[in-house]
């Protein structure tokens, strides 16, 4: 049969060009125009296909296919904020192919991953494969912030109790800590800090904070910041909220310059970057809590910082709870609790069994930080796109995919599909 891949290419890179980036709600469009464009355009394209479609008021859609006992496959079309635009080599909605990889907002989390689970539907279909469950591909469009699409979905329809979100790592994701993000206030001296920001997504490590403050020039050289125009400036490296020490937290060095001036307490930069609570101590098979303070301003007379904090999916989360507490006045602004499953589950096995097949490794399930849609099931697992070798590339600057990884994955996500719908 021939390949699918050049049309897989094609349909992503139009898909790409699409700022998916959630805004505010505009008429009937709750996440936004752009958000819309790219569900609307994903519909039609799995509707040319001869797949059933459905819009579920602009909030999700889904692709169905079969009939019987519901599986579902979970993604997201919508995509964090791109951040300093200087730091991309092509422009973040270009999907420019460069030596062999597509550069974009979206190309692996998790744009890339749907349109390969699409055609590896399509491909299943035209080889006259007929699933005896029903395939629920479902396309989400608020992943990245606050998972209002899963809510409304539930609303009108029951989530099946199995299948996997192809949003995460290879071979087979059996657990994920619990996402808590809360909001902490601060106060501030007024007369020496007059304003403050920096961060672009709750999930995302600050690479750039600047504040309008009380300029010390050999201060602010000793804490490695930059004066510019008029404004104190700390730069870093952002990366998942998952896994803060994958970054250069700018907010960091801001704060330590803050409390050198006397605009700031110690305390602001002791709990959030010393751990002064020993929150990180917290531990089990699925990893340490982590905690990243991503995006800080000054709203209400205070300073607002957002951590996004990953705890470990068996302990108990009100004891957690009640030391997060004791680190400032707060606001929760939303909690995912954590997803376990047995790793000897038919489902965690299958998906495992089908990674082997492709890779020739031997491997074992595994446990992350980070979350996925597959935590709104009974029994749900993260399933790729990307492996241990990989790059960090999630949220980053110069987000791509290569055709090859594209090629891959819909191989696998063909098999995947076929073994659980059999």
């Amino acid at each position: 049969m021939e390949s699918n891949l050049p049309k897989i290419i094609e349909s992503l890179s139009s898909l790409l060009q699409i700022d998916s980036v959630k805004t505010e709600k505009l008429d009937d469009k709750p996440f936004g125009e752009g958000v819309f464009r790219a569900l609307d355009y994903s519909l039609n394209l799995a509707k040319e296909m001869g797949f059933e479609t459905y819009n579920y008021s602009n909030y999700i859609g889904e692709v169905v296919w079969g009939k019987g006992e519901s599986i579902a496959i979970l993604c997201h079309l919508d995509v964090v904020p791109v951040g300093d635009e200087t730091k991309w080599k092509h422009p973040p909605f270009s999907a420019t192919l460069d030596n062999g990889e597509i550069y974009a907002r979206g190309a692996l989390d998790d744009k890339g991953p749907f349109i390969a689970t699409l055609y590896a539907l399509k491909r299943l279909k035209d080889e006259g494969f007929l699933p005896n469950k029903e395939i629920r591909l479902i396309l989400g469009c608020d992943e990245e912030s606050g998972w209002g699409c899963i809510k409304h979905y539930k609303t009108i329809r029951d989530l099946p109790e199995t299948g996997f979100s192809p949003d995460a790592s290879f071979p087979v994701i059996y657990a994920e800590k619990g996402i808590l993000h809360a909001k902490f206030f601060f106060d501030y001296d007024k007369k020496l800090l007059f304003d403050l920001k920096g961060g672009v997504a709750s999930n995302v490590v600050c690479d750039k904070a600047t504040a309008n403050c009380k300029i010390d020039e050999r201060l602010i050289d000793k804490c490695g910041l930059n004066l510019v125009d008029g404004f104190v400036e700390s730069l870093g490296i952002s990366a998942h909220g998952s896994e803060p020490d994958k970054g250069v937290n700018a907010i960091k060095n801001l704060i330590l310059y803050l409390n050198e001036i006397n605009a700031v307490n110690r305390a602001i930069y002791e709990l959030l970057f010393e751990d002064k609570l020993k929150l990180k101590a917290f531990c089990d098979q699925t990893g340490n809590l982590t905690m990243s303070p991503n995006v800080i301003k000054i709203e209400n007379g205070k300073i607002s910082v957002t951590v996004d904090f990953r705890y470990p999916a068996t302990l108990n989360f009100d004891e957690i709870f009640e030391t997060i507490k004791k680190i400032a006045p707060l606001e929760v602004l939303s909690h995912q609790k954590p997803l376990f499953n047995d790793i000897e589950s038919p489902l965690i096995q299958t998906l495992n069994k089908v990674y082997e097949k492709h890779t020739g490794k031997t491997c074992k399930p595994i446990a992350i930080g980070g979350g996925t849609y597959a935590r709104a099931l009974k029994l749900g697992a993260g399933f790729g796109p990307e492996t241990e070798d990989d790059e960090n590339l999630c949220h980053q600057p110069n987000e791509r995919i290569s055709i090859e990884k594209l090629e891959f994955l819909e191989k696998v996500y063909h098999d995947a599909i076929k073994e659980l719908s059999k």
